[in-house]
């Protein structure tokens, strides 16, 4: 029978895991980092070379970059689909050279990508990713209803109170109180 590891190997572990991710990460010949709701991918290349020498090809589920006769530097299926038409690219200066700067809109808003394209070398454990603090106003609003929900069910149960459910059906029960009166409901129950 297996046990599971302690706080500090479990620390241990994720500090070794994140280390190895970075050290992969470092290998690729590009830099990308991710929301929920986008992923941003940096190339760097020579500060001679002008956009009409780079070739960027994003379509809903493949995407191309790299510079005019040369291997290109991403190649292959998306790991999920995008948006083309709100996705964009620039070449940028750099004090090293130049940079190009990709933004794919992920379609699917509320997914972590383990890596840009299918055929990558390495993947992130998306379970360990840790997103940054987002405020209600950036999820969408079947989303944000349902987190102000939670919310308030949440402060409910602290204090005591029904939640939003429990509210519901004892509303319903008062309803139902008032359009049978000749019934007796001193024993009723909720559950």
């Amino acid at each position: 029978m297996s046990s599971s590891p302690t706080p500090s190997e479990r620390e241990k572990k994720d500090k070794e895991d994140r280390a190895r991710e970075a050290e992969e990460q470092a290998k690729l010949p590009y830099k990308w980092t991710q929301t929920i709701q986008d992923l941003d991918i940096t190339v760097a290349v020579p500060s001679n070379l002008r956009g009409k020498d780079i070739v960027v090809d994003m379509a809903k589920t493949k995407l191309k970059v790299g510079v005019k006769g040369q291997e290109p530097f991403i190649d292959g299926p998306l790991s999920h689909e995008i948006h083309p038409s709100e996705s964009t690219w620039t070449l940028e200066p750099t004090s090293s050279g130049k940079d190009i700067s990709i933004h794919l809109d992920k379609t699917n808003k509320q997914q972590w990508w383990a890596s840009v394209t299918t055929n990558a070398l390495y993947f992130l454990d998306t379970a360990k990713i840790q997103p940054e603090n987002s405020k209600l106003g950036d999820l969408d609003g079947e989303t944000r209803g349902m987190v102000e929900k939670m919310m308030y069910d949440q402060r409910q149960k602290e204090m005591g109170k029904p939640t939003s459910d429990e509210q519901g059906k004892l509303e319903m029960l008062e309803k139902f109180k008032k359009s049978h009166p000749e019934m007796d409901f001193s024993n009723a129950k909720m559950s």
